[in-house]
């Protein structure tokens, strides 16, 4: 089951009195995809809305539940249509819908019953990405009007600011910020989406977080491989020309310590001379022998 799918069970459950139930339907009716004189029709990939929606014109216009035709295509797309001008039109009346041009009318949503009418509008036209993969809430409506009315709606009710554009014949529109999809599920009444959200949330920051550490981890190993390298060429190119008992004593101990412990960084190096020093004072001892090894290639090269 998508995530979609957990927050319209969870909104369904949500609808528990006859003033939720007419708001959820209002968002749901006015939303929906074709809405003429003739029949109201809308398509979703949720058997949610195929068991809700029957329910709720029942409940509020006690229409009975096979006014509703159902008919699911490809991909599992359920297309749900009341083809009863006699229907349409009192469900108009009831509502105040005007044909020629469908907005939100508040006074619709009754006592408190707002994050109803919200749900039914997500149940309608609303999807949610796998937040795993992406955040991101949109609405796909069907007219600017009611487009624009629910971008105003979020802004005033959660001073939630979504971006609108048009997708073909539709109009989106859509949220990216976590924590407002997290507002809009909680007010909806999907608060145990929230806290799913929320663990997504944590589970990816932690993941995040380890692959940086891991990725500056391999990156400080490299720097410490590629140096020990530089540093030992330079050690038994000395041992080469000239000895490494030639060398100042503390220059000669932690050139002999190099030689042996090629894995080790300069501050555990510096941990195993006598006496301990910190990793500055290994690397300049370090930037020494690279100058003293810098002359004695200058020199042959000279000779040559």
């Amino acid at each position: 089951m998508s995530f979609s799918q957990d927050v319209r069970q969870a909104l369904k459950r949500t609808i528990l009195d006859k003033d939720q139930a007419f708001s959820c339907l209002y968002g749901i009716l006015l939303y929906s995809r074709v809405f003429t004189s003739e029949q109201i029709c809308l398509q979703s990939e949720s058997e949610t809305i195929v068991d809700l929606l029957p329910q709720l014109l029942h409940t509020v216009f006690s229409f009975p539940k096979g006014t509703v035709t159902v008919e699911r295509g490809r991909g599992g797309l359920y297309s749900l249509s009341l083809q009863n001008p006699a229907a349409v039109a009192e469900i108009c009346e009831r509502y105040h819908i005007h044909l020629d041009n469908r907005q939100i009318n508040l006074c619709n949503i009754v006592q408190n019953s707002m994050p109803a009418f919200l749900a039914g509008v997500f149940l309608t036209c609303g999807n949610l990405m796998d937040p795993n993969k992406s955040y991101h809430l949109e609405f796909v409506t069907p007219t600017s009007v009611l487009c624009n009315d629910l971008s105003l709606f979020l802004q005033q009710l959660l001073g939630i600011r979504g971006h609108v554009f048009q997708r073909k014949q539709s109009f989106v529109l859509y949220v990216k910020d976590s924590e407002q999809i997290e507002d809009m599920l909680t007010f909806m009444g999907a608060q145990q989406c929230t806290l799913d959200l929320m663990n997504i949330k944590i589970k990816k920051d932690m993941r995040n977080k380890a692959n940086r550490v891991r990725n500056c981890d391999a990156a400080n190993i490299d720097k410490v491989v590629s140096a020990a390298m530089r540093q030992t060429e330079e050690i038994l190119l000395l041992a080469e020309k000239r000895g490494l008992d030639t060398l100042p004593p503390d220059l000669q101990e932690l050139a002999e310590l190099r030689l042996e412990n090629p894995e080790l960084s300069l501050k555990e190096l510096g941990e195993l001379l006598h006496p301990p020093i910190g990793r500055s004072g290994v690397n300049h001892r370090f930037q020494k022998l690279s100058m003293m090894a810098k002359e004695l290639r200058e020199h042959v090269g000279t000779e040559k």
